[in-house]
């Protein structure tokens, strides 16, 4: 439904250029669910705008992102806006800058209902407060008319997951839905996403540094760092068999509730300056049992296929 293949998106700035994408292929069927996973600046986000058409003015953009046939990256504004919540909509990170502070959750509910679907307003309220029940909002009547300052983190973050549900699209982009919210809170969010799943035969890619969320919700994972896939498989397979250092360390990084910490593990060192990252292998900075060619910019990245349906990059395989 999606595939997406040879991606490259980069940013020039007074400091140089940004190569925030560097080299992405992957492909999403539907109804499947993705998580693309990584520290803060791997490149995430600009990946996930791209689908949109929503990177910044200067950004260059190289690659294909094919969906119903079409590549995204060659259609107008007019044709994107058609995609745009119909067909493929984003939940961005933080609700409080997505919500208007000044419109009622009513009114931003039915604009969409109105100029996506032609609804009259009558039948845009009852439909945004049907939307408002899905994502597990009690009082719903309630919500829909208040606005966005007046509710907590958790309702405003069910009030754009069903914003981005409210017209049906076959694929929901959520950037870092649960971030500021409290453990109990994002557990609730993750279970609706299943939910919308099941109700909606929607195809999820969620966005995230938190690997701690994604095991129960997708099937699919894939690793980005410095702007490249690092692993790439099944959920589960990886979670079981990370073969990435890098993997590695982001699952040692999640607290278990049944080990007792005095202080919780790191990942050594900081990620690449993407203005001037490392010559040869990206990670080899932080990797712990480099290679003489790795440790000396000599070897390069590429993604192999090392079991069925589980990729990773060569580079750091041959390290570890």
């Amino acid at each position: 439904m999606l595939d997406i293949k040879n991606l490259y998106i980069s940013f020039k700035t007074p400091e140089g250029i940004v190569k925030a994408v560097n080299d992405v292929s992957f492909n999403l069927a539907k109804n499947e669910s993705l998580a693309i996973v990584g520290e803060s600046g791997s490149g995430k986000t600009q990946l996930a705008y791209s689908i949109l058409g929503l990177l910044d003015k200067n950004a260059e953009v190289q690659g294909q992102i094919n969906y119903q046939n079409k590549n995204i990256l060659s259609l107008s504004e007019k044709e994107l806006n058609k995609i745009r919540s119909k067909k493929i909509s984003i939940i961005f990170q933080d609700p409080m800058t997505s919500l208007n502070p000044y419109m009622k959750i009513k009114q931003q509910l039915n604009e969409i209902l109105i100029n996506n679907n032609g609804f009259t307003n009558d039948q845009a309220t009852k439909e945004s407060l049907r939307i408002l029940d899905a994502v597990k909002i009690q009082d719903c009547k309630k919500t829909i008319n208040s606005y966005p300052h007046e509710l907590s983190g958790g309702m405003r973050q069910r009030v754009m997951i069903g914003m981005s549900i409210i017209c049906k699209p076959e694929i929901i982009i959520a950037d870092e839905p649960t971030t500021s919210l409290d453990v109990t809170v994002q557990s609730q969010i993750m279970d609706l996403f299943n939910d919308i799943k099941k109700e909606f035969n929607s195809s999820i890619i969620l966005i995230t540094h938190n690997m701690g969320i994604v095991q129960n919700i997708c099937s699919q994972l894939m690793v980005m760092y410095g702007g490249k896939i690092m692993e790439l498989g099944n959920t589960n397979e990886i979670f079981k068999k990370p073969l990435h250092p890098y993997t590695k360390g982001l699952l040692e990084t999640v607290p278990k509730i049944d080990e007792d910490y005095k202080k919780l593990k790191t990942i050594k060192g900081n990620p690449i300056n993407m203005i001037n990252p490392p010559t040869g292998c990206i990670f080899r900075t932080r990797c712990s049992n480099p290679t003489h060619e790795c440790k000396n910019g000599k070897t390069y990245n590429a993604l192999i296929e090392k079991e069925q349906n589980h990729w990773v990059d060569q580079c750091c395989v041959n390290c570890n």
